[in-house]
């Protein structure tokens, strides 16, 4: 199979590709703009494969992204290219409308004018794969988790974007027949995340002897789900899921964002007890809250895990203790992917 990859060289993104060249037989288009966060360096280890090509392309130029299709005849799309950064989209909601929404639907009819001049067999087999948020079910209350079936309620601009490409993807397949996949995940955490996310953020500012921000007083509430498990989940999906359906993926790891930032706190006393600023515990600084900053999600995934025979692999823990021995390993990594494109300010205020 040939899988057309939108925002390879993301963080979600280049993890899926990785799996792909390193545990299947499938060959990979990456389509990636290498915005910001876009970092090819990610994709080292499978650069030189000769199942992999890359292709520097915007989703939203519409010619190009049909040359694509015809370039290569990709027998699936996994399509992850957004902008997704909640406080970045408070900032500025344009760039979320363009990419996110539009983006996707440029996509969507690139894709469909291929799949329809398809042969029988090959328009039958075709997939498109759309990776989507929990964010855009809005907000759970202390208990209850949210379903394929929870009505979406989205509260920022960037989950607004997202449920809106969901909407499409669904409308595209009810209506023009694309055999179309939709995924919804809970937050994602794990090696070569881009240092504005509240764990690599925690971990380099940490490292620095930065103060660790945590908005209002920490009791917000994420499903935490390593970026590894997430790739095996949606390369399982697209092989072998059902045709319309949507598949909620989540790490069974509920956490208040304080006790995340704690836990990275005491890991960091053990990697780095002779550090200057430990016990790293009093870096802890309580900020401003996000504006409409909702209070918790959970995702249910247990029609993933009985439908398609998933289930994470990672606890929280363990896999926390892999993200912060691989940023402790790869500071130059990390000073390279933010260099002078972020410097670890406070986003997200405007309102």
């Amino acid at each position: 199979m040939k899988v057309l990859v939108t925002g390879g060289a993301g963080f979600i993104g280049s993890a899926v590709i990785r799996y792909l060249i390193a545990e299947t037989e499938h060959s990979v288009v990456n389509v990636d703009c290498l915005t910001y966060a876009g970092n090819l360096s990610t994709l080292g280890s499978v650069s030189s494969n000769s199942r992999y090509a890359f292709e520097q392309v915007n989703i939203c130029q519409t010619a190009e992204v049909g040359r694509l299709f015809e370039q290569y005849r990709p027998d699936a799309v996994m399509h992850l290219a957004a902008e997704s950064h909640v406080d970045r989209s408070i900032d500025g909601p344009s760039d979320f409308i363009q990419t996110n929404i539009v983006g996707t639907y440029t996509l969507l009819e690139a894709a469909r004018k291929y799949w329809r001049n398809l042969g029988i067999g090959q328009k039958d087999d075709f997939r498109f794969h759309h990776i989507s948020t929990d964010e855009v079910y809005g907000s759970l209350g202390d208990e209850g988790l949210f379903t394929e079936r929870t009505p979406y309620d989205p509260s920022s601009p960037y989950s607004a974007s997202k449920a809106s490409s969901d909407h499409l993807v669904r409308a595209w397949h009810r209506t023009y027949g694309l055999p179309v996949l939709v995924t919804n995940c809970s937050n994602n955490y794990g090696p070569f995340q881009y240092p504005e996310k509240l764990i690599p953020l925690t971990i380099t500012s940490a490292l620095a002897g930065k103060p660790l921000p945590v908005y209002g007083k920490g009791e917000n509430i994420r499903d935490w789900l390593y970026v590894e498990d997430h790739a095996r989940a949606l390369v399982t999906v697209l092989e072998r899921g059902q045709v319309g359906e949507t598949y909620n993926i989540g790490g069974n790891s509920e956490q208040k964002n304080i006790d995340v930032v704690n836990a990275i706190c005491r890991l960091m006393n053990d990697f780095r007890p002779n550090a200057p600023h430990c016990p790293h515990e009093n870096l802890i600084t309580f900020v401003a809250d996000r504006p409409g900053h909702d209070h918790r999600y959970a995702i249910d995934a247990t029609k993933i895990s009985h439908d398609l025979g998933w289930k994470p692999e990672e606890s929280f823990l363990s896999g926390l203790g892999k993200t912060v021995q691989w940023y402790l390993a790869n500071e130059e990594w990390c000073r390279k992917a933010v260099s002078d494109r972020y410097a670890g300010q406070r986003l997200g205020l405007k309102q």
